[in-house]
């Protein structure tokens, strides 16, 4: 909490506590000397408001208020930036409470420490936990059922970018990933990438001018194949995806993939690791690894 804010709390606390102590001293001064039948405060008539002194355990309830105040801004935080006696902070409280919760998870999974992924993925208690770490930390993007979204990779199928190994799954979820493609447009100019769209979309089988493939071809093989491969088949090790297939990150459309070559693309996927912990991320990692096999597909590192 900065100076001016800190200052402001207490200021604000100490008038408060100030202001019940004066309310009530002065509902309850001179009161044992009026008579309570008189009163100046009459309604309609007949509507009378008498001076009768609030009832006295009413009135220790809120003394007992005020002197509760005073104890509970002795050791809890109130006064500004002054944190009590006992240092207790939300924080803390979060931390302390993630760190049982988290030793919790850690005892319980104790019985899977040295197991893999792939034998983690068939225990129905991993994967049930599993579940819900990705329905937490990972449907946003990817979808509830994980079939991802324009941008976002389908993770039920064996199409992957970076590899779908055991490690290679573990490392894009504990480290995260960076993809990064260029964008061509200034280089290729309006008829290169005309030329370049036209050649990729061949590649998969999609119909297009035979003429601007042609040439496209040898624009490709001179700057995407670095990356993509003289065949289009992508590269995991880049991140560089494949472009013979018929999965398409970011579109297929024409309009899609012009805009691709012309302005590039860049993905993000976040590190999980210090957020989550090494037991959160196998099993997430396992079940991540499940879901492309329940249609009997191997776990082939695609």
């Amino acid at each position: 909490m900065s100076s001016p804010i800190g200052l402001f709390v207490s200021i604000a606390v100490f008038v408060n506590i100030i202001a019940a102590i004066w309310l009530i001293w002065w509902t309850a001064r001179g009161s044992a000397k009026q008579n309570p039948q008189e009163t100046t405060h009459v309604w309609d008539g007949d509507l009378t408001e008498y001076n009768n002194p609030l009832p006295r355990w009413w009135l220790w309830l809120f003394i007992l208020t005020i002197i509760f105040a005073f104890v509970y801004l002795a050791y809890y935080p109130g006064w500004g930036a002054f944190t009590g006696k006992s240092d207790w902070s939300s924080v803390g409280q979060w931390a302390a409470e993630e760190k049982v919760a988290s030793d919790a998870l850690e005892q319980r999974f104790a019985a899977f420490k040295g197991k893999s992924l792939a034998e983690l993925s068939k225990d129905a208690g991993a994967m049930s936990t599993g579940r819900n770490l990705f329905a937490l930390n990972c449907s946003t993007c990817h979808g509830s059922d994980a079939r991802g979204a324009k941008g976002f990779p389908n993770l039920t199928d064996t199409d992957w970018l970076w590899g779908g190994s055991e490690d290679t799954i573990y490392q894009t979820i504990s480290q995260g990933r960076n993809g990064v493609m260029p964008a061509w447009g200034p280089v290729l100019g309006a008829d290169g990438v005309d030329q370049v769209v036209a050649y990729v979309m061949t590649l998969s089988g999609k119909q297009a001018s035979a003429e601007l493939a042609s040439q496209g071809k040898t624009r490709f093989e001179t700057v995407c194949a670095a990356c993509h491969g003289i065949d289009g088949k992508g590269n995991q090790a880049l991140g560089a995806p494949n472009l013979t297939d018929n999965v398409w990150l970011h579109g297929s459309s024409t309009k899609d993939i012009h805009e691709t070559v012309t302005n590039g693309r860049t993905n993000h996927m976040p590190a999980h690791l210090d957020r989550l912990g090494e037991t959160k991320v196998r099993l997430l990692a396992a079940y991540v690894l499940s879901l492309s096999a329940k249609d009997g597909h191997p776990h082939d590192g695609q």
